[in-house]
């Protein structure tokens, strides 16, 4: 088990490569299953995420290969059925994702019910809703999810709530059924714009990935490709946050500006200089931020994924700020560690009330999950004195190579191994004769 040690107060400078998107990768790395072919996919990122996708489409039967540890050759000629085990699906919630591609590719699909960060009810019922339009069966069974189709034939699927990974799913199951599958409600996000891209590459014919109408038309085949992933919106806003919260000066490259709208917007709004350029941004922060109002929203609205990190960089605002949170119903678990380093936090439902303070001092601290985890980097970067954070194993779930990036622009940060604690043996117990 490994710990972060951060010694706070280190301005950030210099420049920052973001690796591939994470959402797009596991999208990605389940439609190439739908190919009875070879495909090469570059641009990966090197995270734990991505290394359990991989391990789930092994165990269908696909061989993959590591062309280099940002490049991945799947072959998936090779698939067939089989259940995916809870052992797999309870560490990634994009397991699901295998539904619907495995759907499209043999008709049927076995999948144990996903696991991933918990903060609310995240319930399958659209997948489910949008399986069934298109003349799937669905049978849960002792938390397995048992899909069958014969022929999926093209409907109309409309969400009653926007959902990434409902619009993931009937996309890739919807590829290869007969006719027109038109998506109503659909999510707008960067990766969903990615895997329509890449699947279109093999031979796919959908229009509309990006607007919330997505028109699929069936086709009989899907063919190998080779394909680039998007930049990391999310990684890229992380860094951006940790750069104006330093009072730094990062240059972020290999990131698409305008899929950082909506985060520039807010930091911008916070007193700090945004620089933008065709393929990265420039980010520099002026001593304490002003306060800021924040609501989370879908695709192009702020993305939940950043609010904990902008909630840490509020703490240390010039006045009092509010985040609301709109897509999930308990993403402020994180506010308890906050306040270990001396954060002003109240959560009122869905909304947290952030009274800015001069400074947070180090203390030690956990990642509840990934995105909160990274938050509390960001809070051990700007903290007075030394901060622990512990469970990062969540972090390691979605940015690659965190410690040497950080590192290079001039933080204090190491991981460190922390011994298993040594537990006393229950001693003998000798019975008392006579």
């Amino acid at each position: 088990m490994d710990k972060f040690v951060i010694r706070g107060g280190k301005r950030l400078c210099g420049e920052v490569e973001i690796s591939g998107a994470k959402n797009a990768a596991l999208a990605i790395l389940a439609a190439a299953v739908l190919a009875d072919d070879v495909s090469r996919i570059e641009n990966v990122p090197n995270i734990r995420d991505v290394r359990i996708m991989v391990q789930i489409i092994k165990e269908i039967g696909a061989t993959v290969r590591y062309i280099n540890k940002n490049t991945i050759e799947i072959d998936a000629r090779t698939v067939q059925f089989t259940t995916i085990p809870d052992a797999l699906t309870k560490r990634l919630r994009a397991s699901y994702y295998l539904i619907g591609a495995m759907l499209g590719r043999l008709g049927k699909a076995r999948v144990a019910m996903p696991g991933g960060c918990n903060f609310g009810t995240r319930p399958i019922d659209q997948h489910i809703k949008g399986f069934e339009a298109l003349g799937v069966r669905i049978v849960t069974d002792s938390a397995v999810i048992d899909a069958k189709a014969g022929q999926m034939i093209g409907s109309e699927v409309y969400f009653d709530v926007v959902t990434v990974g409902a619009t993931v799913n009937v996309m890739l199951a919807a590829v290869k059924a007969r006719g027109q599958t038109i998506i109503e409600n659909a999510a707008k996000e960067p990766h969903i714009v990615d895997l329509a891209n890449f699947l279109n590459f093999m031979g796919a014919d959908i229009r509309g990935a990006g607007t919330d109408i997505i028109k699929i038309r069936g086709v009989d085949k899907l063919v190998g490709c080779t394909y680039s992933i998007i930049p990391d919106q999310i990684e890229a806003g992380t860094f951006m946050v940790a750069a104006a919260a330093t009072g730094g000066d990062v240059l972020i490259k290999n990131v698409t500006p305008k899929h950082l709208d909506s985060i520039s917007a807010k930091l911008i709004e916070c007193g700090v200089t945004i620089e933008e350029h065709d393929d990265c941004v420039r980010v520099i922060g002026r001593g304490r931020p002003m306060k800021c109002n924040i609501k989370t929203m879908p695709h192009p609205g702020f993305p939940t994924d950043m609010q904990p990190q902008m909630a840490t960089y509020l703490t240390i605002a010039e006045g009092t700020s509010i985040i609301s949170e709109s897509v999930w119903d308990n993403r402020f678990t994180y506010v308890d560690q906050l306040m270990r380093l001396g954060a002003s936090v109240q959560v009122e439902g869905k909304a947290a009330i952030i009274t800015g303070i001069p400074e947070l001092k180090g203390a030690p601290v956990r990642a509840d999950d990934l995105r909160a985890g990274a938050a509390m980097v960001i809070a051990g970067l700007i903290a007075r004195g030394e901060t622990e954070i512990e469970d990062i194993h969540h972090i390691d779930r979605g940015y690659e190579d965190l410690v040497e990036k950080l590192t290079a622009l001039g933080a204090s940060i190491e991981r460190v191994s922390i011994p298993d604690p040594v537990i006393d043996p229950i001693p003998a117990v000798t019975a008392n004769v006579g």
